[in-house]
């Protein structure tokens, strides 16, 4: 499964927000869907890069004050495997977050693209090609296989509430 991508190349590899996390186990740390585990493994992805949780393994960067993900290079703040990237981080800026009970389809506002581009009007096409994409009968099915995927997110303002049977 391939997503349109909201935010533009140039500006992620400028960023340097994504693909780093304070603590190791945080919920940033994308979750993987059962098939992304096996197609890491096809792709001969060390397993030691997963997570018993079905997340992947944050790893200690080497100066000491973050996590990062074990695909993040560095140098050049490019992802290893970004042609068969985990359906979370195609999403982001964009999550699939829980709250009181509901599956809301969030951005993330540490992301500075989406906060630039909140009220413009390429923010509110894709949000509404992403919320038509998440609720098709496959995605939902999707969802429901993996609730994994499905976090508690803070910092995230609400898009569209996604219609997840229970």
């Amino acid at each position: 499964m391939r997503l349109r991508q909201f935010v533009p190349e140039e500006f992620c590899l400028r960023c340097q927000g994504c693909c780093r996390y304070k603590e190791s186990d945080s919920v940033w740390v994308p979750c993987l869907l059962d098939e992304e585990i096996q197609l890491l493994m096809d792709k001969r992805i060390p397993p030691a890069a997963i997570s018993s949780k079905r997340r992947l393994l944050a790893i200690p960067d080497p100066a000491g004050e973050e996590y990062l993900c074990p695909f993040l290079n560095t140098p050049d703040n490019k992802c290893k495997i970004y042609e068969f990237r985990p359906f979370e981080c195609q999403l982001y800026p964009f999550l699939i977050n829980l709250r009181a009970k509901k599956v809301i389809l969030t951005v993330d506002l540490n992301c500075p693209y989406a906060k630039e581009n909140l009220k413009s009007g390429e923010f509110k096409e894709y949000a509404e090609y992403l919320s038509a994409f998440l609720n098709l009968p496959r995605q939902i099915k999707l969802l429901k296989d993996n609730p994994q995927i499905i976090q508690a997110y803070e910092e995230v303002s609400d898009i569209v509430e996604l219609k997840i049977p229970e």
